[in-house]
């Protein structure tokens, strides 16, 4: 399998992600965070928006009859990352983004892509499932230091 294709749209949402955490870390504390995360869940919607024509024609309404309850699914994903970041970042700070980058290859590659999906998943990505779970004892670690 050629790595360049999945490196460079992983480098894409890595990046993102950075200035994700850069704006949640940064932002004003709130008495309602909410705030924050709908405001920057509106840009991302405008953005999304702007850019799908350039993928290609959009058809909304197929869209829904078909992915309907996969978008609905997704959507409370989002939610849910939004606000597990918003409080992840605001509270304890960046550097622990590595227990969240942790977590999702543990609840995505394993949960979803194996169990859920079926997905292959041969001996040196559960050496690699296994060196994920002593990154968050030494992380742990770390913290106690």
């Amino acid at each position: 399998m050629n790595l360049l294709g999945p490196l460079a749209f992983a480098l894409i949402a890595a990046l993102g992600n950075a200035l994700f955490a850069a704006g949640q870390k940064k932002a004003v504390m709130l008495d309602n965070s909410f705030s924050f995360i709908a405001l920057a869940a509106l840009v991302c919607v405008l953005l999304t928006l702007l850019a799908a024509p350039m993928i290609g024609p959009t058809n909304y309404a197929l869209a829904l009859r078909q992915n309907g309850h996969w978008a609905l699914l997704s959507g409370v994903g989002l939610f849910l990352t939004y606000l597990g970041f918003n409080l992840l970042y605001s509270h304890y700070g960046a550097s622990n983004y590595i227990l969240y980058a942790v977590l999702s290859i543990i609840t995505t590659s394993l949960l979803v892509g194996v169990f859920l999906f079926k997905e292959n998943f041969n001996g040196y990505h559960w050496l690699a499932f296994g060196s994920s779970l002593v990154t968050v004892v030494l992380f742990s670690l770390g913290n106690r230091a």
